[in-house]
């Protein structure tokens, strides 16, 4: 009898974990259709990606969210997305361009005031607000996260940004109240409604269901299916198909031209942020491409040493009995 209430303490609490995970999970976040460069042991990030990464970064961005880690001549050394052999990393001129156009502060006059002036190559990306205080109250109270090592964050890493930024429910699926009715199709074609077994998407052949429920987004806040939390209180429908996903405070910043490529690629909202989560995925590990050579040397040396080894064994062993 002891072990049967054992065992059904252990159904009831998986039961329970269960629908909690169902309620306040996210949707798994997934890379672009071309998956990333930068993946597999032989993976290397797109330079011109890098580019335009930093590009999305700097104009959008960089207005709300940080990269205390970042210096403007780490965009020129190597592997970074404006690398040049012909000049050092604090020496390239489009580099110290992006950095003469930011103010950073340079310290203090004769009177004790703050002094801001240009920012050179070896100065750190500047901060949007002066403090976490001032970038609450800019904020409706949210505090936007330092983006440095944002990919080594999150679970999910650059799939997750990419994710994140194009899994805003499109304009016209939002009513004037901030309902959204489920199911739904983003803008992308992407099905976010629930099938029959309330896992949060939709049918496998792509058909629509009829909706099951009102999604009612809190003033301030923005309804993300990639976001961790719980759509639980919001939620006006079956309880069985509660959406996955939760509320964040950042409105979708993205819109398709939104920014004019140096390049000249076309700036739509799936290919900024293919780009951003690129850029931020280099920036958490500019040195990935070093590591992933040396790792590859690494392995050739030991499997040539493997090899001479055994063969030393067998040509020392070979006439001794055993």
């Amino acid at each position: 009898m002891k072990l049967f209430k054992q065992l059904a303490l252990v159904a009831v609490s998986t039961g329970l974990a269960l629908s909690a995970h169902a309620a306040g999970g996210a949707e798994h976040a997934h890379p672009p259709e071309e998956g990333w460069p930068f993946e597999g042991p032989m993976g290397q990030f797109d330079q011109e990606a890098l580019q335009r990464g930093y590009q999305v970064y700097r104009e959008v961005c960089a207005s709300c969210h940080s990269m205390k880690l970042m210096s403007f001549r780490n965009l020129s050394e190597a592997g970074g997305p404006f690398y040049s052999g012909d000049y050092p990393p604090n020496e390239n001129p489009l580099v110290k361009a992006f950095a003469a156009e930011a103010e950073v502060f340079k310290g203090y006059d004769d009177y004790g005031d703050p002094v801001y002036g240009p920012a050179t190559a070896a100065d750190r990306f500047p901060s949007p607000f002066s403090n976490d205080n001032a970038a609450r109250i800019a904020n409706g109270g949210a505090l936007p996260p330092d983006l440095s090592v944002i990919t080594k964050a999150r679970h999910g890493g650059a799939s997750y940004i990419y994710s994140l930024l194009t899994g805003y429910p499109a304009y016209e699926e939002v009513d004037l109240d901030g309902n959204i009715e489920f199911p739904r199709t983003d803008a992308y074609g992407s099905d976010h409604g629930t099938d029959d077994h309330g896992d949060g998407h939709g049918s496998s052949d792509g058909s629509h269901h009829e909706p099951h429920g009102l999604l009612n987004q809190p003033i301030g806040q923005y309804y993300n299916p990639y976001f961790p939390g719980d759509t639980t209180p919001q939620w006006t429908g079956d309880p069985r198909h509660i959406p996955a996903g939760g509320f964040l405070a950042m409105a979708p910043p993205l819109a398709d031209g939104q920014v004019v490529y140096m390049d000249g690629t076309e700036a739509t909202v799936s290919q900024m942020s293919s780009d951003v989560a690129q850029f931020l995925a280099w920036a958490g590990e500019p040195k990935q491409a070093k590591r992933k050579s040396a790792g590859l040397k690494t392995i050739i040396f030991l499997s040539v040493f493997a090899m001479l080894l055994w063969l030393s064994y067998h040509q020392i062993w070979e006439k001794v009995e055993h």
